[in-house]
């Protein structure tokens, strides 16, 4: 439990939100499938499966999305040194 209380706060809030995400998900798609098989172990294998790949391919687009962020932050602060340099020397 100490890694996870050393990783950022952001990267908890990540990865809090897929866990939750996680659960819902496979609540939904056990319900979904069992609906369409009529099967629970068929349902609660579907559920299980699909929801864990997703679940791992939802976290990292959420840190891609936030390193976008960050980039795009970044960027932003140097347009508006730049846009500075040039007042100042003009």
């Amino acid at each position: 439990m100490s890694k996870f209380r050393n990783l950022s706060q952001n990267t908890r809030d990540t990865l809090v939100k897929t866990f939750s995400y996680y659960i819902m998900h496979i609540l939904v798609a056990s319900g979904v499938a069992y609906l369409i098989t009529g099967s629970l172990l068929t349902a609660i294998t579907l559920s299980l499966l699909e929801p864990t790949v997703q679940a791992i391919a939802y976290f990292f687009h959420e840190k891609a999305w936030q390193r976008r962020a960050e980039r795009r932050k970044d960027r932003d602060l140097e347009s508006t040194a730049s846009l500075e340099e040039s007042r100042v020397g003009a």
